[in-house]
C-alpha cells in the first residue's frame, strides 16, 4: 500500500493536505486547503502509478487521464461535486474536487441498525430521486459517463439535505466505437457490483451497471442489511433474501423495483434511469419477482452443492462473464 501524504505537505504551490479521507490500494482521498482561495476546503482523489506497468502503458495511462479528467472538469450538476483541477505528480495522478461536507448513507444505516429502526421510505427515496438526476444527467453525456461505484459510503447527505455522489475513482467513459477507457482500474465494491463488472475493462458495462448498483444501495438503506453478492447469488439463486422478508414496511411497489434494479442479467434490468424511478413511483409496472432475478422466497432452502457440482458452478461463473460480454449491449 503506497505511503500516504502527510498533514501540511503541500502540493502544486496551492494544496495545503490537512488530513486523510480515506485510502485504498490505488492511493487515498485527502482533506486540503485551497490556499489560492482562502477557507476554501477541497478534497483531492490520488491515483498512484502502477510502477509495473511499461514505460509505454505507463504513458498511455497518464494521456488517459488528463483525458477523463478534462472530461470530468466540464460536469456541473447540484447532486456531483465539482471538479476543479487535475495534476500529475512523478508517481502519482489527482483529481481535485469540492469537498462534501456531512455524513454519508453508510454511517446513516448503522445509526438506524443500532438503534432498532428503519429508514424511512419517503426520506430514502427522495434521496433516490436526486441520485437518479445524478445518472440521468451522467448518462445522458456524450459519450455518456458511468460511475461504477455507487454505494451508501459513496453518497454524502449535506447539512441542508442536498446528497451528492462522490468518488469518481472507477468512472467509466463510453466511446462511440465502443471501446472503453477507465481513470482507475477496478470492479467496484463486490456487494454492489453486478457481474458484468467482474470482467475489469474487457467486460460490457452501460448504465444498467449503475442500475444495479443504486437498487444494491436502495435495499441497503431500507432494509440495514447489505444484500447478496452478485457472484453468490449465480451459485445460489436463493441467496437475495426479498426486502420486505427484512422490513416489512417497505411498499411492494418499490421492493418490485429494487429486485428488478438488480437483475443478474442487464436485460433484465431497467432499461434506463426513467424507467426505475418510474418503478419506483409506482407508475410503471416492473417484472414479477422471479428465480431469474435470484430473489429468495422466504423458507426456500437449497441443498448444499457437492465438491463436484461446486467445481461446475464455478466454471459456469466464468463462462457467464463471458457471456454477459457478448450480451450485455442487447
Amino acid at each position: 500500500m503506497p505511503k500516504p501524504l502527510a498533514p501540511g505537505e503541500f502540493l502544486r504551490g496551492r494544496y495545503r493536505i490537512r488530513s486523510i479521507i480515506g485510502q485504498g490500494g490505488m492511493g487515498a482521498i485527502y482533506l486540503a486547503e485551497d490556499e489560492r482561495l482562502t477557507g476554501r476546503l477541497c478534497a483531492l482523489k490520488e491515483v498512484v502509478h502502477d510502477t509495473a506497468l511499461s514505460a509505454q502503458l505507463q504513458q498511455q495511462a497518464g494521456e488517459q487521464f488528463y483525458r477523463e479528467a478534462s472530461i470530468l472538469a466540464r460536469l456541473d450538476h447540484p447532486n456531483l461535486p465539482k471538479v476543479s483541477d487535475y495534476f500529475s505528480t512523478t508517481t502519482k495522478d489527482y483529481l481535485v474536487m469540492d469537498y462534501v461536507a456531512g455524513s454519508d448513507l453508510r454511517a446513516l444505516i448503522e445509526q438506524a441498525r443500532a438503534a432498532h429502526r428503519f429508514l424511512s421510505e419517503a426520506e430514502v427515496l427522495a434521496w433516490m430521486g436526486q441520485l437518479l438526476d445524478a445518472l440521468e444527467y451522467l448518462h445522458g453525456q456524450v459519450p455518456p459517463i458511468l460511475h461504477r461505484d455507487i454505494k451508501p459510503s459513496n453518497i454524502k447527505l449535506t447539512p441542508i439535505g442536498i446528497v451528492k455522489l462522490v468518488d469518481f475513482g472507477l468512472v467509466k467513459v463510453l466511446e462511440p466505437d465502443e471501446m472503453t477507457v477507465t481513470v482507475v482500474q477496478g470492479r467496484g465494491t463486490a456487494l454492489y457490483t453486478p457481474l458484468e463488472q467482474y470482467g475489469g475493462d474487457t467486460g460490457h458495462t452501460d448504465p444498467r451497471t449503475d442500475l444495479y448498483a443504486l437498487g444494491a444501495t436502495l435495499y441497503h438503506l431500507l432494509t440495514n442489511e447489505p444484500p447478496a453478492e452478485a457472484k453468490h447469488r449465480f451459485l445460489s439463486p436463493d441467496a437475495l433474501i426479498p426486502p420486505r422478508h427484512h422490513n416489512p414496511a417497505i411498499s411492494p411497489a418499490v421492493e418490485r423495483a429494487i429486485l428488478w434494479g438488480m437483475a443478474l442479467h442487464p436485460a433484465d434490468r431497467p432499461p434506463d434511469v426513467n424507467a426505475l424511478r418510474e418503478s419506483l413511483l409506482g407508475n410503471m409496472p416492473s417484472p414479477s419477482t422471479s428465480s431469474r432475478m435470484g430473489a429468495r422466497r422466504p423458507g426456500s432452502v437449497l441443498p448444499p452443492l457437492g465438491r463436484v457440482e461446486a467445481l461446475l458452478a464455478a466454471s459456469a461463473l466464468a463462462l457467464l462473464a463471458i457471456a454477459f460480454a457478448a450480451s450485455a449491449g442487447r
